[in-house]
């Protein structure tokens, strides 16, 4: 046996249909029921359990009791990472499906990546921080909020705190799928998505990643992240 990850393991789990189907509901960082994700997986409650059981042991997702219920969702924002990035590689190399459906061009525009934003507007606002080194990049993977970043912030009335023993990232690049360039992620998306929300400039669809800006929203999000 080859030394290092035994990637194979993650990849079964993933290469499922009816287990990747389930995956992809919970990119929308809703926690949701075995019965919800029956139905998004296209199988039987009995069998969902199955699959659900493997993604646990898997360390893919977690749950949580409230009353009767079970709730599961993705383990972590790393999860989430990884689904994003196989739907860029697939959708590159033209592993798509044959009838999109009428959310497409709305997922492609503005969605929730895990807690984050993704889509054009995600990836504008990336561009737009990162083109006036509000995020200083030092390589492709690491990068790190700068002094005018933090007066930004401030400005716009964002808090940071993050809990002292946090290991999530402050800012994260994320590959997007549907316009295969990077997002933000980390704790900063997250807390910037959220401020969308809490001015109205946005919301989410009802059981849909999509994010649907208000047109005020979307006037004061283009000035607020102008284009290079």
């Amino acid at each position: 046996m080859k030394d290092g990850p035994d990637i194979a393991q993650i990849g079964g789990l993933i290469g499922d249909p009816a287990r990747a189907n389930m995956l992809t509901a919970l990119m929308s960082g809703k926690a949701l029921t075995a019965t919800e994700l029956a139905q998004e997986a296209g199988v039987t409650p009995q069998t969902a359990s199955s699959h659900l059981a493997r993604l646990l042991d898997g360390g893919l997702i977690g749950q949580r009791k409230q009353g009767r219920h079970r709730y599961y969702a993705l383990a972590d924002e790393d999860v989430g990472t990884v689904m994003e990035a196989l739907m860029g590689l697939a959708a590159k190399n033209g592993h798509l499906r044959t009838r999109p459906g009428p959310k497409d061009p709305a997922l492609r525009k503005a969605r929730v990546c895990y807690d984050h934003l993704a889509g054009d507007f995600g990836v504008r606002m990336y561009d737009s921080l990162i083109n006036r080194q509000l995020i200083l990049q030092s390589d492709e993977e690491r990068l790190e909020l700068s002094a005018l970043g933090h007066v930004f912030l401030q400005d716009f009335g964002v808090e940071l705190t993050r809990p002292r023993k946090s290991r999530r990232p402050l800012c994260r690049a994320c590959l997007d799928w549907s316009v295969r360039k990077n997002h933000l992620a980390g704790t900063l998306g997250a807390v910037l998505l959220n401020r969308f929300f809490a001015l109205g400039w946005a919301r989410r669809l009802p059981d849909s990643r999509v994010v649907a800006f208000t047109p005020e929203g979307e006037r004061q999000f283009n000035t607020l992240f102008p284009e290079a």
